[in-house]
């Protein structure tokens, strides 16, 4: 009887405290009770403690697969949270660990303790004496590594445990989700609008929130609760509160994304994106090139009746997009670059790596765009420096040129 009982009460309070410590296990009722008597009923309260120990690991089982936390990982931090907690009731400089079976759910813990001939520090010392009762082997020096009994732990160094356990489980979710989104910088996805605060846009993207700063907004762009908007995501950091998701509309990555979606030929390689520049909210050039001659490039990104790229215009919220062939030619790929402006000559300075374009008078403004925005795209798309002059300044320049070199001929 004697047995059995102790037996019992160990299982009990052991069981017990794992229930403090790990929220999902739930406590089966009536099992705090000790039986009046009777091996029948110590049998009955082994049962519920097995079943307990089942559930338990159940209830790993049931994080892993909901939350994507590993088993392994829960384990971890629950030994680490039952070593805490014995610390916390026995001093921080107790040498003990946990160890949990990951198939029964059943858990131990071991204290080490060195073999001394005078006790000084019980905690993690042991008589010489005391050692030799459990293997005569034992000399001073020795360490002895023995099971503590559950019992033995208090209320409050449970909850201890069960505070650690829940903190670890927040981190190795938190770690979960910062890897899966870490793979998807400098991609887009697909945001909900949750709300407006302090000028910043907090947006859900599933299992996490992303940040759209005023810097990253489209300039005139509103934003209401629930819109659902495609964004660029910038970066992810690690946070204390869990990852911190930065997201753009304004980066060209999100256009060249938004193309990489949208059309087929790119997905596939046969058409390819050789360059890109934007203006947020107002225009973006980008280059196009086909590895397949039957393929247009420009073509296949515009769609049929304009519908591709049509798309694309309506999520940027009517920005203006100038789909350009890309040309291996210099002079060729400026000219393109200058469009809807037609150019009449290009002349290229390699080593400078500038050009000065000829337009017509009457495509100057078209060329330099407003405020100069067509003639700077064209730049930063191609990489070179131009300069654009209309066919009378071209002439007036010439003319001026010949006239000064016609003065220093007579002059000599």
């Amino acid at each position: 009887w004697k047995a059995e009982n102790s037996r019992w009460n160990a299982r009990q309070l052991r069981s017990r405290d794992l229930n403090w410590c790990f929220k999902s296990v739930r406590h089966v009722a009536g099992i705090d009770q000790k039986p009046a008597c009777g091996i029948s009923i110590i049998r009955d309260y082994l049962k519920e403690y097995d079943r307990m120990n089942t559930e338990f690991v159940e209830a790993l089982n049931a994080l892993e697969k909901e939350r994507g936390i590993s088993k392994d990982v829960l384990i971890l931090a629950i030994e680490a949270a039952l070593t805490s907690a014995y610390k916390r009731n026995y001093g921080a400089t107790a040498n003990v660990r946990a160890q949990i079976d990951p198939r029964s759910g059943e858990f131990r813990i071991y204290a080490s303790k060195t073999v001394v001939d005078e006790v000084e520090n019980p905690i993690n010392e042991i008589s010489l004496a005391d050692a030799k009762r459990v293997n005569v082997l034992y000399e001073v020096g020795d360490v002895l590594e023995e099971e503590v009994k559950a019992k033995e732990f208090s209320r409050i160094a449970a909850q201890t445990a069960k505070q650690v356990v829940v903190q670890r489980i927040r981190e190795a979710e938190r770690g979960v989700i910062y890897e899966e989104y870490i793979e998807k910088e400098n991609e887009v996805l697909t945001a909900i609008v949750q709300r407006v605060e302090k000028g910043n846009v907090y947006v859900e993207l599933g299992k996490t929130d992303g940040i759209l700063t005023p810097n990253e907004m489209i300039p005139g762009e509103t934003y209401e609760n629930n819109d659902r908007i495609k964004v660029y995501v910038l970066e992810v950091r690690k946070d204390s509160k869990g990852p911190q998701v930065l997201v753009s509309r304004t980066h060209p990555g999100l256009v060249k994304r938004l193309f990489e979606l949208e059309v087929p030929e790119i997905q596939t390689g046969v058409v390819q994106i050789k360059s890109i520049a934007r203006e947020a909210g107002f225009r973006t050039k980008i280059a196009m090139h086909s590895t397949d001659m039957q393929v247009d490039a420009v073509g296949a990104c515009v769609g049929q009746r304009g519908a591709r790229v049509e798309r694309i215009v309506n999520e940027l919220h009517n920005e203006k997009i100038d789909i350009i062939e890309w040309d291996s030619d210099s002079a060729v790929y400026i000219a393109k670059a200058l469009s809807p402006a037609k150019v009449l000559m290009v002349y290229i300075n390699e080593e400078e790596k500038a050009a000065k374009v000829i337009v017509p008078d009457s495509q100057l403004s078209l060329a330099i765009g407003k405020e100069g925005q067509n003639a700077r795209l064209a730049a930063k798309l191609t990489g070179w420096k131009i300069d654009i002059k209309s066919q009378s300044q071209a002439e007036e320049a010439m003319d001026a040129f010949y006239r000064e070199d016609e003065t220093g001929e007579s002059e000599a």
